[in-house]
């Protein structure tokens, strides 16, 4: 049997989509270590390299972008437009540009979170797309509407191509597709064992008092960080390299750590609404603080995912950005909903990857 050979094609929008994949394409790897793992995505190596552990081949390519934003909380909607009329009008040459390199490689699946252009590629290089998501670009700029209802039309249009998709939790119902199958939370799993972490890093409050700020790879500006002195007992686990030098603030600066390996150390995460950080916290048990998001259609699905499942609290924009944080003294709400939900989305996705890779 020749060499199994997988095209991870991932969103060019942040870091959630490439870390939530190479979550998958680790599991993937572990399950069957002769597969040859190629993760087209403009995300830095090192992200990679922090879920994958085996080689893989990095191909820098972008078929979408997501939104433009400045950070992790403000977009760019004009910027954002040109550029998807850009790649519109040079669809024809990126994908054939990628159906050549996929025949050169003798690429046997196509694996997308979530790039629409992914499914066009799969089609004229005759093999399979597969997607994975809980939410598709379609709905983020359909909810804009105007100007965004064509590319949003072309976009349904490209997703209708795909052969299956591998819906997520908390998921919007992703209608342009045809072949849905849901499976449990995805995400990676710590590293690194917890009193190691408290001496590296020199964490010395209760897991009660330490608290988890992660707000995605693009950070937010003007976060108030003048607040956590209002708690000089506490220590806050931060990713942010522009955050001020506080004597409570435990700032990672070393890339192999990853948020996840903090959670199980923390006694909440506070972040955006973020598929990749509310399930690997929900996965690890750690209770979420999150700061509700406008003008993303995605984000009324996870929060409404987190408020039935997860203990967590719902902060309004004023409440995180100008009030004293007195919501860390006040009591977590509980899951509205008393089943638990499936967490084993890392393993469906790769035996089915294997599966179909021992049939073809």
């Amino acid at each position: 049997m020749e060499r199994p050979i997988l095209y991870i094609a991932i969103t060019n929008h942040g870091f959630g989509h490439a870390s939530r994949m190479a979550s998958v394409a680790a599991t993937i790897q572990k399950l069957c270590p002769e597969v040859l793992l190629i993760m087209v995505t403009t995300a830095p190596r090192w992200l990679l390299e922090c879920y994958i552990e085996g080689d893989f081949i990095h191909r820098p390519r972008a078929f979408d972008l997501g939104v433009i934003q400045a950070d992790s909380l403000t977009m760019d909607k004009a910027a954002t437009l040109d550029k998807l009329r850009e790649i519109k009008q040079k669809q024809n040459s990126l994908v054939a540009s990628e159906v050549n390199f996929i025949r050169q490689n003798r690429v046997h699946l196509i694996l997308a979170d979530i790039p629409f252009l992914a499914s066009v590629i799969a089609k004229a290089a005759n093999i399979p797309c597969w997607s994975m998501s809980n939410f598709g670009w379609d709905l983020i700029y359909r909810d804009w509407g105007g100007e965004f209802l064509a590319i949003a039309d072309w976009i349904s249009e490209c997703y209708s191509k795909c052969d299956r998709l591998y819906r997520l939790p908390f998921h919007e119902p992703m209608s342009a597709f045809s072949n849905i199958i849901d499976v449990g939370l995805t995400g990676g799993s710590p590293r690194y064992a917890a009193d190691d972490l408290r001496s590296i890093w020199g964490i010395t409050a209760p897991v009660e008092k330490t608290i988890l700020l992660t707000f995605g790879g693009l950070g937010v500006q003007q976060l108030p960080y003048n607040n956590l002195r209002l708690f000089p007992d506490w220590q806050f686990i931060v990713f942010d390299q522009s955050a001020p030098d506080l004597p409570n603030v435990v700032k990672i600066t070393d890339r192999k750590y990853r948020p996840v390996d903090f959670m199980p150390i923390c006694a909440r995460v506070l972040s955006k609404p973020g598929y990749g950080t509310f399930s690997e916290a929900i996965k690890l048990e750690v209770p979420i603080a999150t700061v509700t998001r406008e003008g993303f259609a995605e984000a009324a699905f996870l929060v409404e995912g987190l408020s039935n499942y997860h203990p967590h609290q719902i902060l309004s924009p004023t409440e995180f950005f100008q009030g004293t944080w007195d919501f860390l003294h006040q009591p977590l709400l509980q899951p509205k909903l008393s089943q638990p939900i499936a967490k084993d989305g890392n393993e469906a996705i790769a035996n089915a990857v294997m599966q179909y890779f021992s049939m073809s």
